[in-house]
């Protein structure tokens, strides 16, 4: 009884499958990074955005948004509250935000609030005078500034939750690759604000799945 030859694949066919696996695999893989380099760009030009934006509305009001006392009379679109001019923006960087019947009004205390609100007002940062939500940054956390954080003086940019994975570049690009020293410093998200050093060990060193607040010194 004949038996029938059993077809398979030949050593080029193979061959040539693995190639284009291989160029797939690639593929996905440089997508990938051409992402998160896009994310890693928009994170540090939405920083130094945000710093002009600042040092652009205290150079032209001689006051500081969400600190400006006479933002009420100044912008005609703003319908908030004004600061105390103290020379701080006082509050959290993430200011809960309610909206009021009309307009949106801020009912979180300090300032932080009203600093979008300002800030929008002006023209310095593009949005809605009566939105004083804080902005969102490349991976969905929010953008927010303080008045000193984690041990740094002075005011601070805040981008919270963002990938530990590209927390390393920045702090590999910017500083010390250190997230507790240095002018640019990060802790877990939701830590930024309540703890400077929680497991007092002076170090902080980030993990590629986990996600955290970053702060950079003006």
């Amino acid at each position: 009884m004949l038996q029938k030859k059993q077809k398979g694949f030949t050593l080029v066919e193979i061959a040539i499958v693995l190639v284009i696996v291989g160029l797939l695999i690639g593929g996905v893989l440089k997508g990938q990074e051409m992402i998160t380099n896009a994310k890693l760009k928009r994170v540090e030009s939405d920083n130094a955005g945000l710093g002009a934006a600042i040092f652009g509305y205290q150079d032209r009001y001689l006051q500081l948004p969400g600190d400006d006392d006479g933002a009420t009379q100044r912008f005609d679109a703003y319908k908030g509250v004004d600061g105390n001019n103290n020379g701080s923006i006082e509050g959290a960087w993430n200011p809960v935000i309610t909206a009021g019947v009309a307009p949106k009004s801020d009912t979180s205390t300090g300032e932080t609030g009203p600093f979008w609100g300002q800030l929008r007002a002006s023209g310095l940062v593009a949005g809605d005078p009566l939105d004083f939500s804080p902005q969102a940054n490349a991976y969905a956390g929010k953008i927010g500034v303080q008045y000193g954080a984690l041990g740094i003086g002075g005011h601070v940019t805040v981008f919270g939750a963002l990938e530990g994975s590209v927390v390393k570049v920045i702090e590999s690009r910017l500083d010390d690759n250190n997230g507790k020293t240095g002018r640019v410093r990060g802790l877990p998200a939701g830590t930024v604000g309540t703890a400077i050093d929680p497991d007092g060990d002076g170090t902080e060193t980030y993990l590629d799945l986990t996600l955290y607040d970053l702060v950079f010194r003006f």
